[in-house]
């Protein structure tokens, strides 16, 4: 029996997202400390659209009726990316974050897909720890670039 964790805690349930669940989605990456939500593209607008364009990849966890994890996840068809993925502070080293991946990646293999990356900010010490540790390779061999089409797209840090 492993030692220092709260024994009473309710296994978190992993599901596959729905547009109905943004609000809690929302508020959890509120809480994230150094999380970064962008104006247009996180906005219900914005991921109600990405939802509709990935219906079956992205995920979220629950335990007791409360949401305490969320991954998005969408494809081009070609490649799947993870985006937001976030676990509630008092619910992590429980499992829930790979439990949230592996749901994710299952969907991206049943529509054809055969590699997910992912982009993870280099101050993020935790998210960068946790996928190491779960095996994803951290590659050195690319550089990573982006073009901004909508100045109004604006990411806070939470």
């Amino acid at each position: 029996m492993e030692t220092g964790k709260d024994q009473s805690i309710v296994p978190a349930a992993v599901r596959a997202m729905t547009e109905e669940d943004y609000d809690q989605v929302f508020h959890l990456w509120k809480t994230i400390k150094g999380f970064g939500i962008r104006s247009m593209d996180d906005s219900r607008e914005g991921i109600i659209r990405f939802l509709r364009r990935n219906p079956t990849t992205s995920m979220v966890a629950e335990s007791e009726g409360e949401l305490v994890g969320a991954v998005l996840c969408g494809h081009d068809g070609r490649r799947g990316c993870f985006y937001h993925v976030c676990v509630r502070e008092d619910f992590r080293q429980q499992g829930i974050g790979k439990a949230m991946a592996v749901s994710a990646m299952r969907a991206l293999q049943k529509e054809q897909i055969n590699k997910v990356c992912l982009i993870a900010f280099k101050k993020n010490e935790v998210g960068n720890s946790f996928w190491k540790s779960v095996g994803w390779t951290f590659r050195e061999d690319l550089n990573y670039y982006d073009f901004v089409l909508n100045d109004a797209n604006i990411t806070t840090f939470q």
